[in-house]
């Protein structure tokens, strides 16, 4: 079996130099994550990679891309010097894609990005290879890495693409060319970065411009904005999906442990479970089929891996955890990040649970001048969802304010404050939600819970 990149190859993608030929099975970027065999690439960002190679030649790998030789290795070491960095990892993923003989999916959205990403992954795989970007690897180092990473054989590849600002999603999108494109939702997740509701839509739709000529773009039937993302569509072959949508979403009853939908996916109605909770997981799990589908792929067959499809990390989530004073409660774990729309999106979730429903909220972050107003309005959805609230960080205690003092647990200007106030107050039996933005820093809380640093 060859290695995923020949020294050829290296070269050939790169225009780099190899004082000492080397092939490499994998890519990496942290040290710290790197398997025997890997390429490490020495990125400049937070910490310069260059200060690691020798650690991740000692660890295993099969040599580095540098833009410099690091002044403790010797000049037959086996590396590949590039002029950046950056623009080598970029062009390895130019050259992965450009190799690929299977079909490429591209997703973005305000929310569910991460979770479509992986609810495709597992449609698929009932039916071919797949190759799928690890964990939310998005943006400039995590797109072409992921098509770095990616088999020439794979018989389809699903790739993740974010944005923060404007401008970031358009050169991802040239770089994955993707055969089909998902846009799962237009919501003010960034607007402080973006200043509008249709600044975030624009940005969204210049996936679109990525896509081959002739492909697929699955957009939502739902939005304000599908006249926006239909105008971006030139040339392409538009699927809509929701209720109404080409991939229509005909029944959808949801309860604590997941939903039942019934829906039609290109002319064909057919009832499946999912694993989730949520009417906006439904619509998800619809745009994945419709892409699936338009490319050939049976959306029955694929639909049934999703009974069996649960919560991610920080996304949803589902555990028990043991309380100090005895009994285990049930952790939703919504940690990772947090918009409005998904906010509410989890607070209906947890309006679904048996129990005393406990909602633990931080903060929203990057919504700008609208950040007050936001959390404000999610008062009377938390307030109706949850029988008790506790809060954290300054916009929080808006939202906190406006709860009936029944209903207010308690709040506290940061996470790791709000922590102990938490676990003193949980019960036995107690379903509890824990949401906010990365900058939040609600894994705090969750860690707490599983008992990490009590």
């Amino acid at each position: 079996m060859s290695a995923l990149w020949e020294a050829a190859d290296l070269r050939a993608a790169t225009g780099g130099v190899m004082a000492s030929a080397f092939a490499a099975n994998g890519v990496a970027i942290d040290s710290r994550g790197l398997t025997p065999g890997d390429l490490f690439i020495a990125l400049r960002a937070a910490r310069d990679g260059h200060d690691f190679v020798t650690a991740a030649l000692r660890q295993g790998a099969a040599g580095a891309m540098v833009d410099h030789r690091p002044a403790d290795l010797p000049s037959d070491a086996p590396l590949l010097l590039v002029k950046d960095t950056q623009a080598g990892l970029t062009a390895l993923g130019a050259y992965g894609r450009t190799r690929a003989t299977g079909k490429v999916f591209a997703i973005t959205g305000s929310v569910g990005k991460t979770t479509t990403k992986e609810m495709l992954r597992a449609i698929l795989a009932t039916q071919t290879t797949v190759h799928a970007a690890e964990a939310s690897h998005n943006n400039q180092w995590g797109v072409p890495l992921t098509l770095a990473r990616l088999p020439p054989d794979r018989g389809a590849a699903v790739v993740e693409i974010g944005m923060n600002h404007a401008g970031e999603i358009l050169p991802l999108a040239r770089l994955a060319r993707p055969h089909a494109a998902i846009i799962t939702a237009i919501a003010p997740a960034h607007i402080g970065n973006l200043g509008s509701l249709d600044a975030i839509a624009r940005e969204k739709a210049c996936l679109l411009a990525g896509v081959i000529a002739g492909g697929v773009a699955v957009l939502p039937a739902e939005s304000e904005f599908l006249p926006l993302l239909r105008a971006a569509a030139t040339g392409l072959r538009v699927i809509t999906f929701g209720e109404p949508g080409a991939a229509r979403l005909i029944a959808f009853a949801g309860d604590a442990a997941g939903s039942t939908v019934r829906a039609d996916i290109g002319g064909r109605e057919f009832t499946f479970r999912l694993g989730l909770a949520g009417r906006p997981m439904a619509l998800n799990a619809l745009a994945a089929l419709a892409a699936a589908t338009a490319l050939g792929f049976d959306p029955e067959i694929g639909a049934a891996a999703l009974a069996d499809f649960r919560g991610l990390a920080g996304r949803g989530a589902r555990r028990p955890i043991r309380l100090p004073k005895g009994g285990t409660a049930t952790l939703i774990d919504e940690s990772y990040n947090a918009s409005p729309a998904a906010m509410r999106a989890a607070l209906a979730v947890l309006a679904l649970q048996k129990g005393r429903r406990v909602a633990v909220l931080g903060d929203m972050l990057e919504l700008g001048a609208a950040g007050a107003a936001e959390h404000a309005a999610l008062a009377a959805a938390a307030a109706s969802s949850a029988d008790l609230v506790f809060a954290c960080g300054p916009l929080m205690r808006q939202l906190f304010a406006a709860i009936p003092a029944a209903q207010q647990g308690a709040y506290a200007p940061d996470s790791a404050s709000l922590a102990p106030l938490l676990e003193a107050s949980l019960g036995a039996g107690d379903v509890v939600l824990v949401k906010g933005s990365l900058g939040s820093r609600m894994r705090v809380i969750t860690a707490r819970l599983e008992g990490e640093q009590r």
